[in-house]
This record gives structure tokens, C-alpha cells and sequence, in this order.
């Protein structure tokens, strides 16, 4: 059974990546939506936020007067009362479409276990939320839909027995229907959103450099498709609510109110067990069968110099600096946080220690990866030349790779091939390293932007080879010999077509002289 569905949960995966893909080959990975699920659900929220304050200020908080202040919305000067009531709903539309598929693309990936436990198990509450205060924002306009979607609402909640009368008492007549019931309607559809944020804050607060916004063209072009809708096919208004009658024809929002509806084809208690096992299964999830958790990192403290990379540079803020046992004040030590730690190793692609130009043998690092330490990463790319240059007939190429992304297909020919748990987890200086140990060239293949499956390997790794973030590659006398490649896994025909490129540009000889780095200084990055 476990076996049938990780079979399941890859091909689901599979078929996320073709159409993410898909996505990639239009607009490019910097600006593809499921790439950057997260930033467009807070994007959706500062939208609801910014058209909801407004709205608010012209909303009358009273039976009588709820659905004449929203039909002026309509005659306000250049459409813009049609802009901000059409973005607030179709911001709300967006982010219930994203926190959707936002859930399918963390599961799909394996995220709802592990470290990564705790950010699954706080985002349940936050749908929950988002869910309640969406439908809570229809009773404001109190229309037809509003009476149809509130009645309905309250009917369901009164086969729970959590209440000493029925709700749905309160619309039984419009006597029954006071302003001090709407004063309900408002907090839920406003007070509700403040603990929104609260357990949003919670659902991230175990991450480190958290984008709350995407990228900015993507922003733009979300915005203005929004704009557009709003104003293209404006928000209306049913007619006022009437509790002496029943509404007849109704425009229902699918993605919002799609739970009235499905009670109506079936009964209150169907969808209640419905909902509950949808969240049950959802709090399950991440305890559902065995999932190996890799060994978190480990310091050394002997080699440890304090200098905090990386602090700065972890994706979980599983990293931080404690005082040095014994040292006097100010004198710091990485500790790690194993029940945070993702084991991704970009802590040791940071760490300045993790140069192999150094000569110690074995080679202790400030902070390390176990599973795949830099001294076997070292050890194994020596090898790997050394063989190469014996019995090839051309300088290889080295390619380092992430086990996450793209891989070379096994045809390439004179490539000496080096898999890391993520990009982020090498050191510049591996790259000085391979072109003084005869290589023709080095190829550095991380994910796409928005891909990485540790959240932010490709985007150190490309600033550290750039020289904008410690520890930073050296200035290479041949500049050309290095190629960084963005490549999603199954993209492999990327690699070989930059391996072909690299190729093209060194101009390959049969042995190039090379130096043994065994005389090298120890570590020139060291702060």
C-alpha cells in the first residue's frame, strides 16, 4: 500500500513538472506562477487588505443601509468603485486558487514531513481561516446571494450540537434580522482576518528570508489581469435581501461558495463529513507513513570562526550563534537546530573553512554536511580527474549538479560528474579548485529561479559565483571556463546543450598542463 502510493505521488510529481514546465517555456521560470505560489497567496492578500480598507470606509454597517452603500460603489467617478469591489473578489478568487494548488505542489514534493512538519501543520489553520472569512465577505452586501449564502451557512452550523437554540432562528423574519447580527457579519469578515495573519506569521516564522511579494513583473501582470477582470466583467449585486422570500436565480462564485451548493445536492451532515475528513486527512498527512530523515549538520567547533554565513545563509533559520564556551564575550559558534535542520548543506557551501585548496587531510570543515561531507565531495572530484587525464583522450569538463534538478544524460561524453543535495552546497573555491586540477571547464547546475527544492540554493549559488555574496568566487583568469546553468529536473537536453557550449569555448586540448593544488594556502576566504 505505501509502495502504491509513493508510485502515485511520483507520477503525480511527474506531471506537476510537465506543466510547470510548460509554464517555464512561456513566460520563464523568474516569472512562472507555480513557481512563486507562496509570494502570490501574500499578493492576493495585500490586495484584499488594501481594496478591503477602502471598501470599508464607504461600507454602512447597517442592515438598512449594507446594500445601498455597496450599489454606490457603482457610480463612483471613473469605474474605480467597480475597480476595488472587482479586485477585492477576485483577489479572493486567487488566493483560494493558489492556497489549492500552493497544498498539491508541498505535498507533491514530500514537504509535509520532516523539518518541514511544522510549516505543513500551521498552514491547515490558515486555510480554515480563509475559507470562513471569504464566505463572511458575501453577507456584507446583503443581496440575495448574501441572505441565500448566510441562511444556508447557519442551517449547517446548527447540525453540530454546539448551540442551545437554532441560528438559523435569526432569519426567520425580518424582525428577527437585527444590526446586532450584521455587527457578526462584520467581525467575521474583518475580525477573522486579523488571526489570519497571526497564523500566517506562525506558518513562517521558521523560515529566513521570506519574499512577501513576487517577482515584480509578475506582481504587475497579476494585477493589471485582476484590473482587467474587475472592470471587463464587473462584481454586481443581486437584488436587495428580502427574508419573507427565497432567492431564485443566483450568480454563485464556485470557488467560494461552492460548499452551499453541494449541501443543497446533498445534506448538511455529507458535507460536514466532507469538511472533516478533508482536514483530518490534511493533519494526517505528515505523519502517514516512514519518511528517512537525513542527519542534520554538525559543527566543529575547532574550525568554527564565528564569522555567522552560515546564520545567514540558512533557509529554515535553523542556524544560530551562541556564545563560545570558554572564549571571552563576543567570540561566537554556529549551533545547529537539528529538529529545523532540512540537512541541505548550504551551511557548508557558506562556510569559509570548506575550501579544498586547503591541504588537511581529512578535510574538517567549520560546519558539514555527514551524509555527503566537502572531504568526500573533495576526495571523490580528485579521484574522478586524476582517472579521467590518465585514460581520456580530452580535458573533462566538470559538472556539479543538484540531485533535485536537472541531470546530464549519460551520453555526454568527457564529464566528470559530481552530485550535491543542493547547489547552495558547494563552495566557490571548488571551482578554482577543479580548474587547477585539470579541467577544461566547470558547469554549476542549479535549479531554476523559484525551484530549489531548499528554497534559496540557486540563488546563492549564483551570487556567490558573481561576487555578491560571501564566500565569493576569486576572479578567474579565464572567466569563460565557468558556465552557471538554471535547468529543472527533466530538463536534461539544458545541461549538455551548456556542457556543448563550455566545450565551444575552452578550446579543448588533449592535456593541458594543470598544477596539483596539494601546495595551495589554506583558506583564503576565512574572514
Amino acid at each position: 500500500m505505501h509502495h502504491t502510493r509513493t508510485r502515485s505521488t511520483r507520477r503525480g510529481l511527474n506531471a506537476w513538472r510537465r506543466v510547470e514546465g510548460g509554464f517555464d517555456a512561456v513566460l520563464g521560470p523568474a516569472h512562472n506562477p507555480l513557481r512563486h505560489l507562496g509570494t502570490l497567496g501574500f499578493l492576493a492578500l495585500w490586495l484584499l487588505a488594501a481594496t478591503g480598507i477602502v471598501l470599508y470606509a464607504l461600507f454602512d454597517t447597517s442592515v438598512a443601509g449594507a446594500w445601498h452603500s455597496v450599489e454606490r460603489l457603482a457610480h463612483l467617478p471613473l469605474g474605480s468603485g467597480r475597480l476595488l469591489r472587482g479586485l477585492h473578489r477576485y483577489a479572493a478568487d486567487l488566493l483560494m486558487v493558489v492556497v489549492a494548488l500552493h497544498i498539491v505542489r508541498e505535498w507533491l514534493h514530500g514537504h509535509a514531513r520532516g523539518a518541514r512538519r511544522f510549516h505543513w501543520l500551521t498552514g491547515v489553520p490558515a486555510v480554515v481561516l480563509c475559507f470562513i472569512t471569504a464566505i463572511g465577505g458575501f453577507w456584507l452586501n446583503w443581496d440575495h446571494l448574501a441572505q441565500y449564502s448566510a441562511i444556508s451557512t447557519f442551517e449547517w452550523l446548527d447540525t453540530l450540537p454546539l448551540f442551545a437554540s437554532p441560528l438559523a432562528r435569526n432569519f426567520l423574519a425580518p424582525a428577527a434580522f437585527s444590526d446586532r447580527m450584521f455587527s457578526l457579519f462584520v467581525f467575521v469578515h474583518v475580525g477573522l482576518p486579523l488571526l489570519l495573519l497571526f497564523a500566517l506569521w506562525f506558518h513562517i516564522q521558521r523560515l529566513s528570508h521570506v519574499a512577501m511579494l513576487p517577482p515584480r513583473r509578475l506582481t504587475l501582470g497579476v494585477v493589471l489581469t485582476l484590473a482587467g477582470l474587475a472592470l471587463v466583467s464587473p462584481v454586481l449585486s443581486h437584488p436587495p435581501a428580502a427574508l419573507g422570500q427565497t432567492p431564485v436565480s443566483l450568480r454563485i462564485d464556485w470557488l467560494l461558495l461552492w460548499l452551499h451548493p453541494v449541501t443543497d445536492a446533498t445534506s448538511p451532515h455529507v458535507t460536514l463529513a466532507l469538511l472533516g475528513g478533508a482536514l483530518a486527512v490534511l493533519l494526517a498527512l505528515p505523519f502517514v507513513g516512514r519518511a528517512s530523515r537525513p542527519a542534520a549538520a554538525v559543527v566543529h567547533p575547532q574550525e568554527c570562526s564565528g564569522c555567522g554565513w552560515c546564520f545567514d545563509d540558512c533557509p529554515y533559520a535553523a542556524i544560530s550563534m551562541v556564545p563560545r564556551p570558554g572564549q571571552p564575550a563576543g567570540r561566537l559558534l554556529a549551533h545547529v537546530d537539528t529538529d529545523l535542520c532540512t540537512a541541505c548543506g548550504i551551511c557548508a557551501g557558506a562556510c569559509p573553512s570548506s575550501t579544498p585548496l586547503r591541504t588537511a587531510e581529512p578535510l574538517v570543515t567549520g560546519i558539514d554536511l555527514p551524509r555527503l561531507p566537502v572531504t568526500m565531495l573533495r576526495n571523490q572530484l580528485r579521484a574522478q580527474l586524476q582517472h579521467h587525464l590518465r585514460h581520456g583522450a580530452e580535458a573533462p569538463v566538470v559538472a556539479f549538479t543538484c540531485r533535485h534538478g536537472a541531470t546530464l544524460p549519460h551520453s555526454t561524453a568527457h564529464v566528470v560528474h559530481s552530485e550535491l543535495v543542493c547547489t547552495g552546497q558547494l563552495p566557490p573555491s571548488f571551482i578554482e579548485y577543479a580548474l587547477r586540477s585539470g579541467a577544461a571547464g566547470v558547469l554549476v547546475a542549479a535549479c531554476p529561479e523559484g525551484g530549489c527544492e531548499f528554497r534559496l540554493g540557486e540563488r546563492w549559488i549564483a551570487q556567490r559565483l558573481t561576487q555578491r555574496r560571501p564566500p565569493q568566487l576569486r576572479p578567474l583568469a579565464e572567466p569563460g571556463r565557468l558556465q552557471l546553468a538554471f535547468a529543472a529536473a527533466g530538463a536534461s537536453r539544458v545541461l549538455e546543450q551548456a556542457v556543448q557550449a563550455l566545450r565551444a569555448r575552452t578550446h579543448l586540448r588533449e592535456h593541458p598542463l594543470h598544477e596539483h593544488p596539494s601546495h595551495e594556502h589554506r583558506s583564503h576566504e576565512r574572514p
